[in-house]
């Protein structure tokens, strides 16, 4: 039965069987050094003359091959140790070898970083990519982060609830990116930039504390740190305050922190508001290291949000999003629509690093309250009820106060695992040109394909 590499320490003098990839290959004298790959990791195999078909079928090894290998755990010779590999101590004397699948030379070497690559290059092959043993270890820092983070909740009375991928569209956020249906001529699904609406609505349901990994698409300007999709920790909980939301997501940050070793430079975290944070670092993302090499993290809390701002028309639009409840002292100002630009917001961001890892509030529970920022915003009556009516409605039966919090999974690993970019920590992201190389995304449909949706593709061309 076949085992691990690192499960091989516990069993030197006795036969095990190994499968895996070839990773390396070495000539010394007659003997024949293969390096063998599994999930685990790397150990040496030994092939020598004395068994010639054996020999022979080594020889004809190559970079990437996969594998079986039955042999003998030995320890290495005197002075011949390698300290660079958990399994340095010992070596297979093999004495069975069946090559399961030889393998192209591939088109760039896993060994090192790999940053040097032409990104094109490396998403193009990324099940290639993969290999290498940085990107192996962050999507497995990934999965821990995920466990906890999910065993931490559930321990907490959250139940995991997972909201639709297709929805509807509605104005209240980044561009959407939308699914034609083929039932319903000319009508068109949306997927979800959030499951902002479906969480608030799973509170009225009396659920009380909900939680997901949920995916969101945005058809936003890509950068290193924002994608067309990304994995949010999505929560949301009733009969609690602003204060309450950030406690309990603080002690979940320190103890996913503290499983994973590393260190967290202000406990508790500094709490900022908005205009502080603007007077002293000049943005509402800031970094509070001293030293930028010291391998810490340091998050801050900030709140005071203005719940109304101005966009580029010079028109009021809201600051974080439409569900947002005002400050409990600032609701006659809303209700009056007077001094809108004083009023605060029961908004919360968690910063780190100089990044924004999380983004929540205490919601609105009121229909006359929601309905009064849809008019605020622009939205006329006509507009609130076909977009926003299924809120509206649900509030009238009953809604409990709550809030609730998303945190960037993507972004929080790329701090996490020290990489600049959140393709780095995804197995399978888009370019920087918003292509999925591997599956070569987006693509054009078939003229059957059309035909059945009812559509037709007219091209404008762009204004010079």
């Amino acid at each position: 039965m076949r085992i691990l590499v690192k499960e091989i320490l516990e069993k030197e003098g006795k036969e095990v069987e190994l499968a895996g990839w070839v990773a390396a290959r070495r000539d010394h004298g007659k003997i024949i050094f293969i390096d063998l790959r599994d999930r685990s990791g790397i150990v040496q195999t030994v092939f020598t003359p004395k068994n010639e078909n054996l020999y022979k079928l080594a020889d004809s090894l190559r970079s990437e091959w996969v594998v079986k290998i039955i042999g003998k755990v030995a320890g290495r010779p005197k002075g011949m140790e390698n300290p660079q590999l958990i399994t340095g101590q010992v070596e297979i004397a093999v004495e069975q070898l069946e090559i399961l699948n030889p393998a192209k030379t591939p088109p760039f070497s896993f060994e090192g970083d790999g940053y040097e690559i032409n990104e094109e290059l490396r998403l193009k092959h990324r099940y290639l990519d993969l290999r290498r043993g940085r990107l192996q270890k962050n999507l497995k820092l990934r999965h821990q982060t995920a466990g906890f983070i999910r065993d931490f909740l559930v321990s907490r009375d959250f139940t995991e609830v997972e909201t639709p991928m297709l929805t509807k569209s509605t104005p209240e956020g980044s561009r959407d990116f939308v699914v034609p249906s083929r039932l319903q001529t000319g009508k068109f699904y949306a997927l979800p930039q959030s499951p902002q609406q479906y969480k608030q609505l799973l509170m009225v349901a009396g659920l009380e504390r909900y939680f997901q990994f949920a995916r969101a698409f945005r058809d936003e300007d890509l950068r290193a740190d924002r994608g067309f999709e990304h994995t949010q920790i999505d929560l949301e909980m009733s009969f609690v305050s602003q204060k309450d939301v950030m406690s309990l997501v603080e002690e979940m940050i320190l103890g996913l922190f503290d499983s994973l070793g590393k260190k967290i430079s202000h406990k508790p975290f500094p709490v900022y508001s908005y205009v502080d944070a603007i007077k002293k670092f000049g943005a509402d993302k800031f970094d509070l290291r001293e030293d930028k090499n010291s391998g810490q993290f340091a998050f801050a809390w900030v709140i005071d949000f203005p719940m109304f701002v101005k966009d580029d028309r010079g028109k009021w639009t809201y600051g974080h999003n439409p569900f947002t409840a005002p400050r409990p002292e600032d609701e006659k100002k809303l209700i009056s629509g007077q001094d809108l630009g004083g009023i605060i917001a029961l908004q919360y961001d968690l910063v780190c690093n100089g990044y924004e890892v999380g983004g929540g509030g205490v919601r609105i529970n009121k229909t006359s309250l929601l309905r009064k920022v849809f008019e605020i915003i622009g939205h006329s009556a006509e507009t609130i009820d076909k977009e926003f009516g299924h809120m509206l409605e649900a509030f009238e039966y009953g809604a409990p106060p709550h809030g609730g919090i998303a945190l960037g999974l993507d972004r929080l690993m790329m701090l996490v695992c020290g990489e600049s970019a959140l393709r780095e920590v995804v197995a399978f992201p888009t370019t920087s040109g918003g292509q999925t190389a591997v599956m070569d995304a987006p693509s054009g449909l078939t003229a059957a394909q059309l035909k059945e949706l009812n559509l037709k593709i007219d091209i404008l061309k762009k204004e010079a």
